[in-house]
């Protein structure tokens, strides 16, 4: 049980996420976004998840390059891969939410998906997502088994260097429709993840599980990962 406690709040906590997130009336009626803002329970706290695991994975790669020890390579790679893909489904569900709420339909279409297009949010979050899928292609394409996870831990961390002012710094320094950016007149928007003042109370209850059981499924995950990984290679040496 001892194993098992924090495997059974995970799914205790996405349950009560998915129930409560998409089912109780607990969220303001904000105009421009009204039922699109229970996204955030979703967006939002899976690039929480997100950040955490690349926390975790740069944290690995420096143990690897003060220790040597491979171990810490395996999991710096793991929390990577399962970071991109909490990236990925960030991503898409930004993209889903900003289809509803930044398209005006007083203007052309083609004029509104234009101005999406050079949101900085967005190219920044493409861009670090992009370094990170460099990275695994460029660790997994050396063969010398040290050499790799020396290259992989060096370049994780240049990587992990850039994610915060491409997701973070960089947008809120341009103008954008994200909230947290700076709007077109100049003026810094609130943005209701991060500003306690605009996060209406009632959903704080839901925000701040979902972001524990979203990144308790990613650790899963990548637990999961390293199992397989050490199964192979115990499998490679007994067939060698």
């Amino acid at each position: 049980m001892n194993k098992w406690w924090w495997k059974i709040l995970c799914i205790v906590l996405l349950a009560y996420t998915l129930t409560a997130g998409l089912l109780w009336d607990n969220i303001p009626r904000v105009p421009n976004l009204q039922e699109t803002i229970r996204n955030l329970y979703f967006h939002v706290c899976m690039w929480f998840a997100m950040m955490i695991l690349f926390t975790a994975s740069v944290v690995q790669a420096v143990y690897y390059l003060r220790t040597n020890n491979l171990e810490h390579d395996i999991k710096s790679r793991a929390f990577a891969t399962t970071g991109i893909v909490f990236g990925l489904l960030g991503y898409a569900t930004g993209t889903i939410w900003m289809s509803f709420t930044w398209v005006d339909p007083n203007r052309p279409a083609y004029e509104s998906f234009s101005q999406i297009a050079k949101e900085p949010k967005l190219i920044g979050a493409a861009i670090a997502l992009l370094i990170y899928f460099a990275y695994l292609v460029l660790r997994d394409s050396i063969n010398d088994i040290d050499k790799k996870a020396r290259i992989g831990a060096v370049y994780n961390i240049f990587a992990f260097a850039f994610l915060f002012p491409a997701i973070w710094i960089i947008p809120r320094l341009l103008p954008s429709l994200h909230p947290g950016g700076q709007a077109p007149g100049g003026e810094q928007t609130s943005n209701p993840a991060l500003d306690f003042k605009a996060l209406a109370p009632q959903m704080r209850f839901v925000f701040y599980p979902a972001i524990i059981g979203w990144t308790l499924l990613g650790v899963w995950i990548t637990s999961l990962k390293v199992r397989m990984k050490y199964l192979s290679e115990k499998k490679l040496l007994i067939e060698q």
